[in-house]
């Protein structure tokens, strides 16, 4: 049986997606598509999905009967309002993070699925689906002993101009908060963060680079260093350290190469090609569990978690070094 998808929201990701399973996946085709640019839909209608029905609204899309799953990877206010009517029509959908603008909104989210019976909802955290996050998660469970502490960066070459200091944690840091979750099967206590001098290629409404320390319930602690502007390239690092050693998280694959007395390999610069085969795992993942009716993966209790503990790192900017606390709510046995 092929799984009849419907897109709501045309840009980047939600183009990219497209092609996904039009041209790389099986078991899944676009039906409909919408977007408040009705162009920017037609246009990937007719280069990706030829045969997909334009829709007005993501309302419109939700409720069309030839829709079986839905994908949101429309603009972040969006994504609460659409979540929520696919549940409510009983629709599995993949929402593209963040799964709400709030911790509120996120929990309203949490509140409905829990009152459905079914989990309907996965989340877009595509790193718990990289190959080199999975072979890192199965050395700290298999080989490093219990985790002590984790040594973490990530390095962008470049923001725009409009990039400001909180969105190093809602826009950047976003994806360590998740993956760390998963990655220590740990939930976080408190939040702090530090600053040393801002690079020169930052600007006044923008600290950058910082350092985001977290503290889990088991007692590990997480630094976190945040360099949006740091001109080399695109750079994720991650380290655990363990009872009894270490784990380091893989490289992206690179040829190393000897050349004008230099021994050199190439870092990449664009986010999309570090994490390109992540993506094509986590839709598999959602068409296969969206086919029995269903998600698995990153849930909407993940989103609510990242969305808690993200208020509590922009807290933590302002609050000249000192801890502030993340408390969570009993976890609904849904997602246990």
């Amino acid at each position: 049986m092929t799984l009849k998808i419907g897109v709501i929201g045309t840009g980047m990701i939600g183009r990219d997606h497209t092609r996904r399973i039009q041209q790389v996946l099986a078991g899944a085709e676009v039906v409909a598509l919408s977007d408040v640019n009705a162009a920017s839909a037609e246009a990937v209608r007719k280069d990706l999905a030829p045969n997909a029905k334009l829709y007005d609204t993501g309302e419109a899309l939700i409720a069309a009967p030839e829709v079986q799953a839905v994908l949101v990877t429309s603009w972040g206010a969006t994504h609460e309002p659409y979540v929520l009517a696919a549940i409510a029509a009983g629709k599995p959908v993949f929402c593209e993070k963040p799964l709400a603008t709030t911790a509120e909104g996120a929990r309203r989210i949490v509140d409905a699925e829990v009152k459905f019976g079914r989990r309907l909802v996965q989340v877009g955290f595509m790193r718990r689906y990289d190959a080199g996050y999975v072979a890192l998660k199965h050395a700290v469970e298999n080989h490093t002993g219990a985790p002590i502490l984790v040594h973490a960066a990530h390095r962008n070459p470049a923001v725009p101009e409009a990039y400001l200091t909180p969105m190093a944690i809602h826009d950047t840091m976003i994806h360590e908060i998740d993956v760390f979750r998963w990655l220590l099967n740990d939930d976080y206590v408190s939040a702090r963060v530090l600053y040393p001098r801002n690079a020169a290629r930052s600007h006044t409404k923008l600290r950058d680079p910082q350092v985001v320390v977290l503290e889990t319930q088991k007692g590990v602690l997480i630094n976190v260093e945040i360099f949006v502007n740091c001109a080399y390239g695109y750079d994720i690092q991650c380290e655990v350290v363990g009872e009894e050693g270490t784990a380091k998280l893989p490289e992206p694959m690179t040829v190393d190469m000897r050349l004008g007395a230099k021994r050199q390999s190439t870092i990449l610069t664009d986010w999309k090609d570090r994490f390109v085969a992540s993506y094509d795992v986590e839709l598999n993942h959602f068409i296969a569990a969206a086919s029995k009716g269903g998600a698995t993966g990153p849930s909407a209790w993940d989103g609510f978690a990242a969305a808690v503990t993200s208020d509590a790192c922009v807290l933590a900017q302002e609050s000249n070094g000192q801890a502030v606390a993340i408390e969570l709510p009993a976890r609904p046995s849904l997602y246990n």
